[in-house]
């Protein structure tokens, strides 16, 4: 019986790339580089800020040494004054995460996002929908470490085949498949169908309502 489900968050449950990309290129822009295509941030997010920030610096060229902690200070500073700035769900996913409480099945966000942001972007679009939100904190290891996951499991009292992970990227199909979790990767989100396969997703998915129905499924 499935008793949690536990969601990725940026190109999960949330379209991210605006805000990203805003906050990103704004920062470049501070300091006097050229922005980047929206649509390239799709490609450096995905293993927290710091990383994030670094694939930036290294997109345009600059002294990595040089400037960023500078940048890096400035974009968390930015992007923390309105974490929600050009965020949305994505369609289908508030009826998801509705019908899967009905089904009194547990709602759970893992995110290498930085945990106050994560934080906020979930009380503001998804609010009591997710039972539980962990984004990146010191001393934890982000994904694809186990270490959140693991922490997820205990929290909720689920064991691992209680539990469906789902995500948009390699990341997200190593960390589940590392905790012995069953893991659905989606198609609309940050990354292609090819990098889910590779990743040895157990399903991939086109449509929130395809997951409903796989934890049906599971669930009988």
């Amino acid at each position: 019986m499935i008793k949690a489900c536990i969601f990725d968050l940026d190109g999960t449950l949330l379209n991210t790339i605006p805000t990203i990309s805003y906050y990103c290129n704004k920062t470049l822009t501070e300091f006097g580089f050229e922005t980047i295509d929206p649509e390239e941030y799709k490609y450096l997010v995905g293993n927290g800020a710091k990383l994030l920030v670094e694939r930036m610096i290294d997109r345009v060229g600059a002294d990595k040494e040089k400037f960023f902690d500078k940048m890096f200070k400035f974009y968390n500073k930015e992007y923390d004054k309105n974490v929600s700035y050009l965020t949305k769900p994505y369609d289908g996913i508030p009826e998801l995460l509705t019908e899967l409480k009905t089904m009194n099945i547990k709602n759970c966000v893992l995110s290498n996002k930085p945990d106050f942001a994560a934080n906020e972007a979930v009380k503001t679009f998804l609010g009591d929908l997710i039972d539980l939100t962990h984004g990146g904190r010191d001393g934890v290891a982000l994904k694809p470490s186990t270490e959140g996951l693991e922490e997820i499991l205990f929290e909720t009292g689920c064991t691992p085949d209680e539990c469906i992970y789902i995500g948009d990227t390699s990341v997200d199909m190593q960390t589940g498949t590392s905790a012995g979790i069953y893991t659905i990767g989606v198609l609309w989100g940050f990354r292609k169908r090819d990098e889910l396969e590779e990743a040895k997703a157990d399903a991939i998915v086109s449509s929130p309502d395809e997951i409903l129905q796989m934890v049906k499924g599971r669930d009988n």
